[in-house]
């Protein structure tokens, strides 16, 4: 039978040792998660995967494998991304059981977890393509986790937020928010009118854009509001096109 863990992805970016996928499989399974993304893998799942996957080598047979993070959380409409508190890129930073209430409560549609690269965790870049972060607050004088423990630490919580999920989380389910690829087509589609309208020069347009995702991404439309946002960029560019033709006239 299905469950709300059974649509959370949980995504691995650049690992560089397969062993450590492995044990992520293994960590996944005794929390009754079964979606396994890798994203540009150094290499695939191998002999010392499946020996330290343990009993959960199907997890690492059904896993899928993506060029890029974009691609891996296309269809996600929750995207949580793991990382240290920054100074830098100050976006929604949660905990884990913060994270994981919120993803349970939202996994009518696919929701994704992802996690870096066991040297330096996520680019900035994929970074933004969440809408939180999630930070699990270890020992500030040894902080340091591996891979397959921070996924253990993450997986347990979204097991006990499934575990204690009340009926009076059914109207925040009824919710319905646009997909991954969905807000980045809107960004692109903003990002052209804002060009157009010279409010964003062409040689410069990172900081802003950046604000604005951070923004959108903090305000998490819903699917109509995005609808709205779309329509209202629409009709700028339709109001452009009839100003040029009467100045042509």
């Amino acid at each position: 039978m299905s469950s709300a863990l059974d649509n959370i992805k949980v995504v691995l970016v650049g690992t560089t040792h397969t062993g450590n996928i492995g044990s992520v499989a293994r960590a996944m399974k005794t929390m009754g998660l079964s979606q396994l993304c890798l994203v540009a893998p150094k290499t695939p799942p191998d002999g010392q995967a499946y020996a330290l996957a343990a009993g959960a080598s199907e997890i690492l047979a059904a896993a899928t494998t993506f060029d890029t993070l974009a691609e891996a959380v296309a269809d996600c409409a929750l995207v949580v991304g793991s990382s240290a508190r920054s100074r830098t890129l100050s976006w929604p930073m949660l905990e884990p059981r913060e994270c994981a209430e919120l993803a349970i409560t939202q996994s009518d549609k696919p929701v994704a977890v992802v996690f870096g690269r066991e040297s330096s965790g996520l680019s900035n870049d994929e970074l933004q393509l969440c809408h939180y972060h999630v930070c699990i607050a270890a020992n500030p004088e040894y902080s340091s986790l591996n891979l397959a423990m921070a996924v253990q630490i993450v997986c347990y919580e979204l097991r006990m937020a499934f575990l204690a999920k009340r009926p009076a989380a059914t109207a925040v389910d009824e919710i319905s928010y646009p997909s991954s690829a969905q807000m980045e087509n809107f960004y692109q589609h903003l990002e052209a009118v804002l060009h157009h309208t010279g409010f964003i020069i062409k040689q410069h347009p990172g900081v802003v854009m950046t604000k604005l995702k951070r923004l959108f991404n903090r305000a998490r439309p819903e699917e109509a509001e995005y609808n709205i946002l779309r329509g209202i960029l629409t009709s700028m560019q339709r109001l452009e096109k009839v100003d040029s033709n009467t100045h042509k006239e």
